[in-house]
C-alpha cells in the first residue's frame, strides 16, 4: 500500500461497520429499476445483500476457484447477514454521526480510492525481458549460482543506532553469543534469542553479499535501516544452487514488482510537482516543507518498533 492507515483495534469493528453503513446509505439513491435488475441473495429486514457482495467477499477471502467459492458461499452469506444486522443497529444508534467514526470512514474511503488509483497506475508495468532476467541472474550469484541455505543463532537487539558501534566492538571481542548476551544485559539493552534457517532469497538483499562471505561459526552484526540490529552466528550453511532456468520465474516476478513500485513512486512525485501544497500554522516548519520521503511498504506501519533486519527478505523471491 502506498499510504499507511493506523487504526486502533478498539475502533476497528466500529469502522468496518460504519463504512458499510455509509455505502449502504449511499446506495439508496439508486433507481428502483437498478435494484430490481440486481441479483439479490438475501434480504435482512428489507435491506438487500446482492450476489455481487458475496462474490466480492469471496475474492477478498482468497476463494478464487469455483469449487472453493461454492463451498465457502453459505458461510460468507451468513457473515454478510450478521454484518448487515450490525450496520442497521449502528445506524439506529446514530453511530454514523459520531465524529471519530465519521473521520475514520472518511480516512478509509480516501485510502481505498488512493490505493485503487495507484493499483491502476501500476497495472502498466511490464515483465522483465530475457536480457534483464539474465543480467539479474549474473549480477547476483549469492542468490542463484552460489545460493546457500543458512542456519543462524541470532540475538535480535532493540538498540539505538548510536550504540551499534559499541555493539560491534563487543562482537569483535566475543568468543560466542553468550558473551554478547551478557554485555547486552549489563547495558540494559533488550534482546530476543532466535534460531533461524533461511535461504539466500529470504535475507535482506543489501546484506546478502556480506552474509555469503561468512564462514560457519563466525559472528556478525547486521544493523536495521530503521533501528535495531541482529547479532548473527552462522552455525551451518549448505550450498543449494539454482540454475538460470529455475530462477527465471522468481526473477521475472521480482523485476515486475520492482517496476510496479518505481511506477507508483514516479506517479506520486509527478502529482506532487503539479500540485499546490501549502503548509499552514504549526506545520510551516522546514521539515514539513521538505520533499516527502518515499512511502513506507505495506508491511511497515507508522510507529512500529525497530525492525529486525533479518525479517525482510527479497520481495518476489521468498
Amino acid at each position: 500500500m502506498i499510504l499507511g492507515l493506523k487504526i486502533s483495534m478498539k475502533n476497528l469493528a466500529k469502522i468496518s461497520v460504519l463504512l458499510v453503513a455509509v455505502l449502504a446509505v449511499a446506495s439508496c439513491g439508486k433507481s428502483e429499476d437498478k435494484k430490481m435488475s440486481s441479483q439479490i441473495a438475501a434480504r435482512v429486514d428489507g435491506d438487500e445483500i446482492s450476489v455481487h457482495e458475496i462474490n466480492f467477499a469471496l475474492a477478498r477471502g482468497g476463494f478464487n476457484s469455483p469449487d472453493q467459492a461454492k463451498k465457502a458461499t453459505p458461510q460468507v452469506l451468513e457473515k454478510l447477514i450478521d454484518r448487515q444486522l450490525l450496520v442497521r443497529k449502528a445506524i439506529d444508534s446514530k453511530l454514523d454521526r459520531d465524529p471519530q467514526v465519521v473521520l475514520a470512514i472518511d480516512a478509509a474511503k480516501k485510502q481505498i480510492l488512493a490505493q485503487a488509483y495507484i493499483e491502476k497506475t501500476m497495472a502498466g508495468a511490464q515483465k522483465g525481458s530475457a536480457g534483464e532476467i539474465k543480467d539479474f541472474y549474473d549480477r547476483n550469484p549469492e542468490l542463484f549460482a552460489q545460493r546457500r541455505i543458512y542456519r543462524f543463532q541470532e540475538l535480535a537487539v532493540n538498540i539505538a543506532p548510536d550504540k551499534i558501534p559499541l555493539l560491534q566492538q563487543e562482537v569483535e571481542k566475543a568468543k560466542n553469543l553468550n558473551d554478547i548476551a551478557a554485555w547486552l544485559k549489563s547495558q540494559n539493552i533488550a534482546f530476543n534469542v532466535n534460531s533461524a534457517v533461511k535461504a539466500a532469497e529470504q535475507l535482506p538483499m543489501e546484506f546478502l553479499p556480506r552474509l555469503a562471505k561468512m564462514k560457519d561459526g563466525t559472528i556478525a552484526v547486521i544493523a536495521g535501516a530503521k533501528g535495531g540490529a541482529s547479532v548473527l552466528q552462522l552455525v551451518q550453511s549448505k550450498d543449494v544452487p539454482m540454475n538460470e532456468q529455475e530462477a527465471t520465474p522468481v526473477i521475472e516476478q521480482y523485476l515486475l514488482n520492482k517496476k510496479r513500485v518505481e511506477i507508483a513512486e514516479a506517479e506520486v512525485r509527478k502529482l506532487r510537482e503539479k500540485a499546490k501544497v501549502e503548509y499552514l500554522g504549526d506545520f510551516k516548519a522546514p521539515a514539513a516543507a521538505a520533499a516527502a520521503p518515499p512511502p513506507p511498504p505495506a508491511s511497515q506501519s507508522v510507529g512500529a518498533k525497530p525492525e529486525n533486519p533479518l525479517d525482510k527478505g527479497l520481495s518476489g523471491l521468498n
